[in-house]
């Protein structure tokens, strides 16, 4: 049986090596997939989630955590098709047009998908056509990021766009506030990643 401590430790401290040999050792074995992920990555991501909420870990620790995590993911995600396992939720991600900052997107994309939520990850400069289509292939929240005070301002046309429908609006970034989410009439806020975690369970919970 996998010890699963032994996979989240793995995962924290980004040994990708070991994460594939502990995730390979579980295949062979043909042990629960859905142990793997609910034992050892999601508490995994979500401690190194809450260290850098808190300031006591950074973005390379969370990188480093995440890229482990998605190798063990990696391995697993033809198991996790064939189980059936449900996911959380889905949420389409991307910078906003105008703008061609990832970094951030990026951090929000991997913590999604350590807490288990399927992710589509639009890339940069999204115009509402590429929402619209994550929208169609069934994301329940739209998640829009900008680092660009200039280009701020597509987030109120991606609110108002989807405003009166059942598709919910989060944004972030470094120059965005709570104040502007009131401001434009979005869903939600988040300073972080692993807040904005915390953003889409209490959204979807709704």
């Amino acid at each position: 049986m996998t010890d699963c401590n032994a996979l989240k430790s793995a995962i924290l401290r980004g040994k990708r090596a070991e994460v594939k040999t502990i995730v390979s050792a579980a295949i062979e074995a043909k042990e629960d997939v859905n142990m793997l992920i609910d034992q050892g990555m999601i508490p995994a991501m979500s401690e190194i989630g809450e260290k850098f909420s808190k300031g006591e870990a950074f973005v390379p620790e969370l990188l480093i955590a995440a890229r482990a995590m998605q190798t063990g993911l990696g391995l697993l995600e033809p198991l996790i098709a064939a189980s059936g396992r449900q996911k959380k939720g889905k949420v389409a991600i991307g910078t906003v047009s105008g703008d061609l900052h990832d970094i951030g997107k990026n951090l929000v994309s991997i913590m999604l998908k350590g807490a288990d939520y399927d992710v589509i990850d639009l890339g940069v400069n999204c115009d509402l056509a590429k929402f619209d289509a994550a929208v169609a292939q069934g994301a329940q929240i739209v998640a829009c990021s900008s680092l660009l005070t200039t280009t701020m301002p597509f987030m109120k046309e991606v609110a108002d766009h989807y405003r009166g429908t059942d598709v919910k609006v989060i944004i972030g970034g470094a120059p965005v506030t709570q104040e502007y989410c009131d401001q434009i009439g979005a869903d939600g806020y988040s300073s972080d990643a692993n807040s904005a975690v915390k953003l889409v369970d209490s959204l979807l919970a709704c």
